[in-house]
């Protein structure tokens, strides 16, 4: 019986991957991952079979990779970021439980860096305090579903991070959610922009509730909204942990 192994690749650069990640992937004999995510390790493909597969095809690439490993190949299925945040470790573990307990290969996760940390580190420390990470894709959960978690979140007063916040399609989900986003926070609240986090063409901008739907956003971005505490020092976006509580000038 062979092994099935869920990675997360981090955000994009290749430095950003776990040494247990990369180990990962050189010794398997089979890849399976979106072909966007497959170009990206093309350096450590070398010899092995590729199951790659656009988007909305994820089931069939894990069934396969499934297949692969229960075959008695050493098989990866690898994510961006982390498998376990909106990646494949969900849905290659549900194919995985539906087989003869006795046909299973061995199974495994390696965690990956995702993209809200890659995005808070380049912004500075805004995620110093509780945060709720949504997704606004709609794709498979409901619109209205998705505006209860923004509404909950804001009214808790958690740092929102924003994932799919935006594509060619679906230019209004964002807009809504500014607008409930300020039935609950200031509109000078500071809001991070980061497009492409660790790679190439990464770009920053911190903006203002008000104002941060005026800015370039897309499927590679990450938004970041701040709390009710949350400010910007010498372009840095912090979310104080409290600590000022404890001693004085922080």
């Amino acid at each position: 019986m062979g092994k099935i192994t869920v990675i997360g690749l981090g955000p994009g650069s290749l430095l950003d991957m776990t040494p247990r990640a990369r180990q990962a992937i050189e010794s398997a004999e089979v890849v399976a991952g979106y072909t966007t995510y497959i170009k990206l390790i093309e350096s450590l493909l070398g010899g092995k079979e590729i199951i790659g597969t656009g988007m909305m095809q994820e089931i069939d690439r894990c069934r396969m990779a499934v297949e692969m490993a229960m075959s008695g190949k050493n098989t990866v299925v690898v994510s961006s970021g982390d498998s376990g945040v909106y990646g494949m470790a969900g849905l290659v573990l549900e194919l995985l439980l539906q087989q003869p307990e006795a046909e299973r290969p061995e199974f495994d996760v390696i965690a990956g860096i995702s993209a809200v940390n890659a995005a808070a580190a380049v912004l500075g420390a805004p995620l110093m305090h509780d945060f709720a990470v949504i997704s606004l894709s709609n794709l498979l959960t409901s619109w209205e579903l998705i505006k209860k978690r923004v509404e909950m979140a804001a009214a808790g007063d958690f740092v929102i991070a924003l994932y799919n916040p935006k594509s060619h399609k679906r230019v209004q989900n964002i807009e809504e959610v500014r607008e409930i986003a300020l039935r609950y926070r200031k509109p000078s609240t500071p809001v991070g922009i980061v497009t492409g986090a660790s790679r190439d063409a990464e770009t920053k901008v911190i903006s203002t509730l008000q104002d941060f739907t005026k800015e370039e956003i897309n499927m590679f971005s990450l938004v970041i909204i701040g709390n009710s505490r949350t400010y910007v020092r010498e372009g840095y976006m912090i979310t104080p942990r409290g600590y000022e509580n404890k001693e004085e000038g922080l």
